[in-house]
């Protein structure tokens, strides 16, 4: 058995990586005003685009309250490929987004109150304040990984098939 300060050292090192690995849940996963899990661990929903190539499926989490919209992907690891997080706007505005605490370069989609995307902002800087603006109203905002709109031939005109669009 130990000495009481080696017990006490062993003590306060445990306390401090269970600190540590709650920090680094938290950021990976938080609990907003709407009671729904945005993060790792959130539930997804399918996502249909009408490319000129044919459909494009993705499963998005939805950020559907303001803490969920400013939470956003922030402090979290690069998406997966058929991942993306679906920003909802209840009622359409001239969304503004930013990089700010996002790690990853992101490829943000701009969706109109039709449900048509407006316009892609392709390779987002990383940690960046600098506003990316839609080009018009907006009823919703995707993000996904870097590359994968050019990837998967999203463009301007394509339709966005979720719930939250008019059909």
């Amino acid at each position: 058995m130990g000495s009481p300060m080696f017990l006490v050292h062993a003590f306060r090192a445990a306390a401090f990586a269970v600190l540590v690995a709650t920090a680094a849940c938290a950021q990976q996963s938080v609990e907003t005003q709407s009671g729904q899990s945005v993060g790792a661990a959130a539930t997804t929903e399918v996502l249909t685009i009408d490319t000129h190539s044919g459909p494009v499926r993705l499963n998005v989490e939805i950020a559907d309250d303001e803490a969920e919209r400013n939470q956003g992907l922030m402090f979290r690891d690069p998406l997966p490929d058929d991942r993306g997080m679906l920003f909802h706007f209840q009622t359409p505005e001239n969304a503004s987004f930013w990089m700010r605490n996002t790690p990853s370069s992101l490829d943000i989609i701009f969706i109109g109150v039709d449900g048509r995307v407006l316009n892609v902002a392709d390779h987002t800087t990383p940690y960046s304040d600098a506003p990316v603006p839609a080009t018009g109203l907006t009823r919703g905002v995707l993000e996904i990984r870097a590359g994968r709109a050019e990837e998967l031939g999203i463009r301007p005109g394509d339709r966005v098939r979720h719930r939250i669009f008019p059909s």
